[in-house]
């Protein structure tokens, strides 16, 4: 008789946190640097007590430079150490696109495969709460476009504890994206939990009727429209796609084959979207499976407003959601 998976509820934060504490007591060459990580205890509280546990070489403070300490962060690695580098906000990001696009990215062609940079990157993005434009945009799709570093976006908390080790092992850049909105959440893992793959999406609720494909936190926003649906006798299928680059297409395509109609749920602009890149993979290599045009969610063409009834109004909503999935079922 196999013996019940012991199970735990635990926030999203103290996922990542459980993550980074088990990654420095298990590899000496694994430390966490960023801005207000040690003292402060991180900017959304991830890394509080690590500091006092660890000590200032293993949890670095640095300064407000994102080119400097990510540049640090590349030189750690390729200098034999495993850093996880915390970007406060994707936002932020921008100030260090030197070092991730032109350095990080290219040092391993650039070096004819000589040096690898097993460099980690975490970064909070998202909106839905109210901190404005210039720290709550969904950045990654810019990042998914760059050839030599993956792009995983953990949604449920087992993902949140699990991918950082994976990641770790890589022997290349990793950029984590973490939804600020999930921070609060709450979900349930095996207390053993261990590595969890990022090579592939994962089908989050089966169904027959049409397929949802988002991640992070609209991956919640498409659950719940499915639950709606459900009510109506619609039954949706939904993919996280959980690694937005190198993306799965074979099991979305999978999922497409069977439902025959595909709505793609993203926080990111519409225009040059990963949404339009999902599309369009759909479209070369699953267009015989499609009942009807496979159809987007985006974030409105705007910068995120601060006012709260504006930034929901901007942002994907589950009621949308729904709105599209059912004109398609029934009308595509």
């Amino acid at each position: 008789m196999s013996q019940q998976m012991e199970m735990q509820t635990t926030t999203y934060r103290e996922a990542v946190k459980q993550a980074i504490r088990e990654a420095l007591m298990q590899d000496e060459r694994v430390f966490l640097m960023g801005e207000d990580v040690g003292h402060y205890g991180g900017c959304y509280a991830v890394s509080k007590g690590l500091l006092a546990e660890f000590g200032p070489e293993r949890i670095r403070d640095t300064p407000l430079c994102e080119s400097g300490f990510v540049g640090a962060g590349i030189g750690a690695a390729l200098g034999g150490m495993r850093p996880i580098v915390e970007v406060m906000t994707v936002n932020f990001s921008m100030l260090a696109l030197d070092q991730i696009v032109n350095n990080a990215a290219t040092l391993l062609h650039m070096s004819g495969g000589l040096f690898n940079v097993p460099l980690v990157i975490r970064m909070a993005t998202g909106a839905g709460k109210q901190l404005a434009a210039q720290h709550a945009h969904s950045l990654e799709g810019w990042y998914a476009h760059i050839p030599g570093i993956r792009v995983v976006a953990p949604a449920v908390v087992e993902d949140a504890r699990g991918m950082l080790w994976t990641a770790l092992q890589d022997p290349d850049p990793v950029l984590i994206f973490e939804n600020n909105t999930l921070y609060n959440m709450e979900g349930t893992m095996a207390v053993d939990a261990g590595p969890v793959d990022i090579d592939h999406a994962k089908v989050r609720r089966v169904g027959r009727d049409i397929t949802l494909i988002s991640y992070s936190a609209s991956l919640f926003k498409c659950l719940e429209a499915a639950e709606t649906l459900a009510g109506e006798g619609i039954e949706a299928e939904v993919i996280d796609l959980r690694t937005l680059r190198p993306l799965d297409d074979a099991t979305y395509l999978h999922s497409i084959a069977k439902t025959h109609r595909a709505l793609i749920v993203d926080e990111g602009w519409r225009s040059g979207s990963l949404a339009a890149e999902i599309s369009a993979r759909i479209m070369e290599q699953g267009f015989y499976d499609l009942d009807c045009p496979v159809e987007r969610v985006c974030t409105a063409e705007v910068p995120i407003p601060y006012a709260r009834h504006m930034e929901d109004a901007a942002l994907p909503q589950a009621p949308t959601i729904c709105a599209v999935a059912r004109r398609m079922v029934r009308h595509g």
